[in-house]
């Protein structure tokens, strides 16, 4: 990691991570992470937030037949439109 994004204010981190959180990656081992407790527990709050929002509203998968319904009302509706 470079010197500049291990000396990160505060601020400047947390200015920082909703696009660190939206890469994907792990950043359990960011530099700034390892040194500072407050921005640790911040991030552990926010994992807390995101899990609870997981169980609150899980993703439901939609039924096999849906896009072929779709599909089919969508050539309903152009051959009503033509007629």
């Amino acid at each position: 990691m470079s010197e500049e994004t291990t000396d990160l204010s505060c601020a400047e981190f947390q200015a920082q991570l909703p696009d660190l959180i939206g890469s994907g990656e792990n950043i359990a081992d960011h530099a700034h992470l390892l040194k500072c407790e407050n921005c640790s527990a911040l991030l552990r709050d926010l994992e807390t937030i995101a899990e609870a929002a997981r169980q609150l509203f899980p993703i439901v998968e939609p039924p096999d037949e849906l896009w072929a319904q779709i599909e089919s009302a969508m050539q309903s509706e152009e051959a009503a439109s033509d007629s």
